[in-house]
C-alpha cells in the first residue's frame, strides 16, 4: 500500500494541524495560520541585525527561570503555530531534549521584527493570538525613518485581554518587563 501523494492546495477539510504539517517534506520556512500553511518569507540583513541583536540582550540579562530563543514556534493551538522573531519563556517543567514547540501557556514576551512580508502579521493577527492566548508582553520593532529600530511596547490588560501600548522606544530600549532590560537600539543594527 502506498501513501496518496499529498497536494498543498487542498488541505484537509478541518485544515492542516501541526502534527500532520511537520510530517511534509517542505521546501520552506511555514507557520500554521486557521489550518492553512503560510510560507515565511524572506528576511532582509538589517531584520536579522535586529533579530539577533535583541536576543542576544535580552539573553546576557535574563533572569531564572526565563530562557531565551529565536524563531522558536509556538504552538497557539494545534492549527495555529508561529514562530516569533524572539520569544522569552519560563523553561520551568519543559523538556529541551523531546520540545519542539514552546506551550503558548510558557511564554512571556514575544517580539516580532516587521519585515516587508510580514506587516499586517506581526501588526495586527499575531498580536491578537498571543494577546487572547495570555501572552503577557509583546514588542513590535519597527524601521525607523533613520533606519534604527523603534520598538513599540505592549503588556497584556488582564480584564480587556489586549495589548496595551507602555512605551516606544527609540535609541535606548529600557524597560523592566519582562525582566530589568536595557539595549542600545543603535548598536544592534551595527550601521
Amino acid at each position: 500500500m502506498t501513501a496518496e501523494p499529498i497536494d498543498l492546495m487542498h488541505p484537509p477539510s478541518q485544515g492542516w494541524t501541526y502534527e500532520q504539517a511537520r510530517e511534509l517534506d517542505l521546501p520552506f520556512d511555514w507557520e500554521l495560520v486557521d489550518g492553512a500553511i503560510v510560507v515565511r518569507g524572506q528576511t532582509n540583513m538589517w531584520h536579522d541585525l535586529v533579530r539577533s541583536g535583541i536576543e542576544r540582550v535580552l539573553f546576557s540579562v535574563r533572569q531564572l527561570p526565563y530562557a531565551v530563543l529565536a524563531e522558536r514556534c509556538v504552538m497557539i493551538a494545534e492549527d495555529n503555530v508561529t514562530k516569533p522573531d524572539v520569544v522569552v519563556f519560563d523553561k520551568t517543567g519543559l523538556d529541551a531534549f523531546d520540545l519542539e514547540c514552546l506551550p503558548v501557556e510558557a511564554v512571556t514576551l514575544a517580539v516580532e521584527v516587521v519585515s516587508f512580508g510580514s506587516r499586517s502579521a506581526d501588526r495586527f493577527r499575531k498580536p491578537g493570538q498571543y494577546a487572547e492566548k495570555g501572552i503577557p508582553y509583546y514588542w513590535r520593532v519597527e524601521r525607523g525613518t533613520d533606519n534604527l529600530p523603534v520598538v513599540h511596547e505592549f503588556r497584556r490588560d488582564t480584564e480587556q485581554g489586549v495589548y496595551l501600548p507602555v512605551a516606544q522606544h527609540e535609541g535606548l530600549l529600557r524597560t523592566d518587563l519582562p525582566y530589568p532590560v536595557e539595549i542600545d537600539l543603535k548598536q544592534i543594527v551595527e550601521l
